[in-house]
């Protein structure tokens, strides 16, 4: 049993590239009124010019920034009027990688900021609508938020954060019908990869000589393995579809696996000693030991 959301309202955050621009499509190929939380007039335009694009209304947000978010909610309130918010999609954020010891911490902090409070700000701006229309909420987490792998401190802990989040909300929300659930997937195809090698590049740069020669192997290592991973990521349609189940089955999932290398890693996490995992990651990552 599926609810029919036709011609009902979400609300999509992180919808200019990548999981978000498909989850914005999807939802509006299948009769939804979309609007899809962008950062530039181009891709706003971009969306729109796509097949099914006239149900998709770019709204610009930056969810780390309170005055965009109330004024995105603003114009959501405006336009579904009584109908309120069918789905929220929280799907904006960002990946950082480093070492601990030497991120800069203006950088864990932009991590943390965007991966975490963001996603709670824009929730509480969008709860009163969403709870006018009996909504649901769906997190974009990851399954870095069950388990990390080194130089991925820094993101897998934001989501290993919205793990806990979803959790608690799932739970406050419940008494009101509200369904929360989280969308973990492996490696998706989407822009984030590259991205984040340029965002790690950065932040590699304000590190000190020592750092680089401390952590330097390893960093080269494991972009290595992100690169690898990248190009063997599937598509953002399969995490579109697991997105689109958890706004209308009848009971949805508190967790979607989305992805072979996320079913693998959940099982790894689940069965196998810590210390057996690191033995693992270290020989599959070719880390220096």
């Amino acid at each position: 049993m599926q609810l029919d959301l036709y011609d009902r309202f979400v609300m999509i955050t992180g919808a200019s590239t990548g999981i978000g621009a498909a989850c914005a499509l999807a939802c509006a190929q299948r009769g939804m009124n979309v609007f899809a939380g962008v950062r530039t007039r181009e891709a706003g335009e971009l969306l729109q010019q796509q097949p099914d694009g006239k149900r998709v209304t770019p709204v610009y947000l930056d969810v780390t920034d309170t005055q965009s978010i109330a004024c995105a909610a603003d114009i959501v309130r405006n336009a579904a009027g009584l109908a309120g918010l069918a789905g929220l999609i929280n799907n904006a954020g960002i990946a950082i990688g480093s070492p601990l010891e030497v991120i800069p911490l203006a950088a864990l902090r932009r991590q943390m900021e965007v991966n975490v409070i963001g996603q709670i700000a824009v929730t509480q701006a969008f709860l009163p609508l969403i709870r006018q229309a009996s909504g649901r909420i769906v997190n974009m987490g990851s399954i870095a938020g069950r388990g990390t792998i080194p130089m991925m401190g820094p993101y897998s802990a934001s989501k290993h954060a919205l793990e806990a989040l979803t959790d608690a909300l799932r739970l406050e929300l419940r008494q009101w019908g509200i369904h929360v659930s989280i969308i973990e997937p492996g490696a998706v195809a989407t822009p984030i990869w590259e991205k984040s090698l340029k965002t790690s590049s950065a932040v590699e740069e304000e590190v000190t000589a020592e750092a680089k020669a401390l952590y330097g192997e390893a960093a080269r290592r494991i972009r290595e393995s992100v690169d690898q991973a990248s190009r063997r990521a599937i598509s953002t349609d399969a995490v579109a579809e697991a997105v689109w189940h958890a706004l209308t089955a009848k009971q949805p999932k508190t967790r979607y696996l989305v992805g072979v290398d996320a079913r693998i890693r959940a099982l790894m996490v689940k069965w196998l000693p810590d210390r057996l995992q690191d033995w693992i990651l270290t020989k599959v990552l070719h880390l220096p030991q």
